[in-house]
């Protein structure tokens, strides 16, 4: 069973990340767990820890601008461990360049600059998860189709559909007569 969803917050001063902790501790109290990480490295740590202990990521906001390593650079490292995780970045300094080249290379969800507003980071983390779910969502769904279009194969076999001259499975109705001459081999 998966533990409570996590949200990541990675920034180098310690200003950013309890406004950004307080801000989203408020809209979204408990539902989610709040982390935070002060460099790159320990964001890093944090990440495949958390993947370790089956918690979920559904999103990762990382500043552009720190010490250790840019924010590019760890949401692709992010991106490696799990790609499924919406990346967002914070800068005030990032150039168009870099923002264009993260937003293509690691889907970027989002670029916002600081000094942000509340309301639009509380709607973009907001979307992300729920891009997230539905993402995670459709990808079981299919899945699950995949499975059971295996089990029809093995009972309604490609080659015998042919013999019927059907083309489509919807075609495919109970009660369904064709009369023709086959030879059928079983064995054990």
């Amino acid at each position: 069973m998966l533990n409570k969803p996590v949200i990541l917050c990675v920034d180098d001063e310690q200003t950013v990340l309890e406004s950004l902790k307080i801000e989203l501790k408020r809209t979204f109290g408990d539902q989610y767990l709040i982390e935070t990480a002060e460099s790159s490295k320990e964001a890093l740590e944090l990440v495949k820890q958390l993947i370790d202990d089956n918690y979920e990521l559904p999103v990762v906001i990382s500043d552009y601008i720190m010490p250790d390593m840019k924010g590019d650079e760890l949401l692709t490292r992010i991106h490696a461990i799990s790609p499924a995780t919406a990346k967002v970045m914070l800068s005030g300094q990032a150039s168009p360049e870099t923002v264009e080249n993260t937003l293509q290379q690691l889907k970027l969800y989002r670029f916002l600059k600081k000094p942000w507003q509340p309301e639009d980071i509380i709607f973009t983390l907001s979307e992300a998860i729920k891009s997230y779910f539905l993402e995670k969502q459709l990808a079981n769904k299919t899945q699950e189709l995949e499975r059971k279009v295996a089990t029809f194969h093995k009972f309604v076999p490609v080659q015998f559909l042919k013999l019927l001259n059907i083309e489509e499975y919807e075609q495919i109705k109970l009660g369904l007569c064709v009369e023709k001459t086959m030879t059928i081999m079983f064995s054990d």
